[in-house]
């Protein structure tokens, strides 16, 4: 038996199917074997009558934007292909982005305290051959799901909302005036239907007409009890050099049932790239340097795997009218992060406020709902630091390169400060930060920014300068444009309202403000 399988004998006997199955779709994906559904069509026909005002497909982290809108007083469906719980591993998150949960009236101060199963201090950042960097306060909130997902379900359901349990979404017609979505035996009719099912939503299958990832995420890991004890938390910890292609990534955290730890790395498509349970082996292989343990003194609670696509195309624009792609489905997370659940906590005011003002404008056409999703160069910016982070199947670079350029540039981030260093680890990348990083790196280690551009490749450096530009501009134009803009939104019209907030959401969330406030 493999390591792996020695592994996950310990397990249900499902689990490792689970594993093999993935692998099976990350197989496909790196042929180009995945089918292209066909879901949406389109009516010239107008609905003779529309029941719901918003229906979402994809429960899991759909409830969170059902209840906001809910409570708005809207009519909405939610439709979960299997039963609305939340899964046993906690969702690790920053305890100021769980503000916004209060700030919508989703939870109570008392209920979100109750929703924190685990925190721990501090987190550290290591790379091999490199000083450490320890930081507080950073993604160290382990959420309790199956508490929040319940108290959000049941809040829904008391303010209105009507929940579809095991009604998977099968397709979708577009007319004039509204949506019909087909559910096994059900057809709801809707003003808009929000696309929460995630990366491989076959919505977004059929919007994005095959098209391959420009990147991938790669992730395997655990939760296990029998780890010495350890209070403290990884969020980026590489010991090894280049192997395989991939540079190797950790994250540990400590768990209520024990301690998760995490390997990630950055790759392509190539068809030579590893599969996950080969990656799972790798894993296994290297715990013992990572914790100091022995193998056969940890007894695993669950194993975790999975892949996350990344498309340089993204946030995905609606391809249709009436429907709108939210969280993974639309891409809004960037290429160094998993998404999920805090890609969409970030955008969660944002969402709720722009869907609710585009129902009562009665916007809801492609070119409108496109503003929901617009262009943020703070995350398109965060690309040349994935391929920083990545190595193509048939590039030679130092065995090391990767580790040295990231620890000098945390370094450097650190002696910079909480302000440069928190955001960045947070998935929000702002220009004052950038600057005063790159400037840094270049000044006090120019041999750094010397290897990189031969990695990266000139093509994507002059791409990435564009996003660069853009980021600046964005940071200057959003405080310039909120009091030139705000004072008048209540005189305009609902539909010159919706559009003149999307511009300054635009500039908010593109140049990483949404932080600070």
């Amino acid at each position: 038996m493999t390591l792996t399988e020695q592994f996950f004998s310990q397990l249900p006997a499902n689990a490792l199917a689970g594993l093999r199955h993935t692998d099976e779709l990350w197989r496909s994906l790196r042929l180009g074997a995945l089918p292209l559904p066909t879901v949406v069509q389109e009516s010239p026909e107008l609905l003779e009558s529309v029941d719901w005002d918003v229906v979402i497909c994809g429960g899991t982290l759909g409830i969170l934007i059902g209840a906001a809108l809910v409570q708005r007083g809207w009519r909405v469906a939610l439709l979960e292909r299997g039963s609305l719980r939340g899964r046993d591993q906690e969702w690790n998150i920053s305890r100021r982005e769980l503000d916004v949960f209060v700030s919508l009236g989703l939870l109570t101060n008392a209920e979100l305290e109750q929703a924190i199963a685990t925190e721990y201090n501090p987190a550290r950042i290591s790379f091999l051959g490199g000083d450490e960097v320890w930081v507080r306060d950073v993604l160290n909130i382990g959420i309790d799901p199956v508490y929040l997902l319940e108290t959000l379900k049941q809040k829904f359901l008391q303010a209105g909302g009507q929940l579809f349990e095991q009604t998977p979404f099968s397709g979708a017609i577009v007319h004039p005036n509204g949506a019909i979505v087909q559910a096994g035996e059900r057809r709801l009719s809707t003003r808009l239907l929000l696309d929460a099912m995630g990366h491989f939503s076959p919505i977004v299958q059929q919007s994005r007409q095959g098209k391959t990832p420009d990147a991938v995420c790669l992730v395997v890991g655990s939760c296990a009890t029998g780890f010495p004890s350890n209070e403290t938390g990884d969020l980026l910890v590489s010991f090894t050099p280049i192997q395989n292609q991939c540079q190797y990534f950790w994250e540990a955290f400590p768990a209520r049932d024990g301690r998760t730890t995490y390997l990630f790395t950055y790759v392509d498509t190539h068809r030579d790239r590893p599969n996950l349970e080969a990656l799972f082996d790798d894993y296994l292989r290297l715990m013992p340097s990572y914790q100091g343990v022995k193998l056969d003194e940890i007894q695993p609670k669950r194993a975790l795997f999975g892949f996350f696509p990344c498309y340089r195309n993204s946030p995905l624009k609606p391809v249709w009218n009436r429907i709108l792609p939210i969280g993974d489905s639309s891409g809004s997370q960037s290429p160094l992060s998993f998404g999920g659940f805090g890609a969409i906590v970030r955008h969660l005011q944002r969402l709720t406020n722009g869907i609710d003002q585009a129902l009562q404008a009665d916007v809801c056409d492609r070119r409108a709902l496109s503003r929901l999703q617009p262009y943020q160069p703070n995350l398109s910016v965060t690309w040349l630091f994935q391929r920083t982070m990545s190595v193509r199947i048939d590039q030679k670079i130092a065995p090391n390169q990767i580790n040295d350029t990231l620890s000098s540039v945390f370094q450097g981030m650190a002696t910079l400060g909480d302000p440069v260093l928190k955001p960045f680890l947070q998935d929000v990348v702002q220009f004052p930060a950038l600057f005063q990083t790159l400037t840094k790196t270049a000044l006090t280690r120019p041999h750094v920014v010397a290897s990189v551009i031969p990695q990266v490749g000139i093509p994507a450096l002059a791409n990435w300068m564009r996003h660069y530009i853009n980021l600046a501009t964005y940071a200057a134009l959003y405080p310039l444009s909120q009091p030139l803009i705000s004072p008048w939104l209540p005189t305009l019209s609902p539909t010159a309202r919706y559009y003149s907030q999307r511009w300054l959401d635009a500039f908010k969330y593109g140049s990483g403000k949404d932080y600070d406030e």
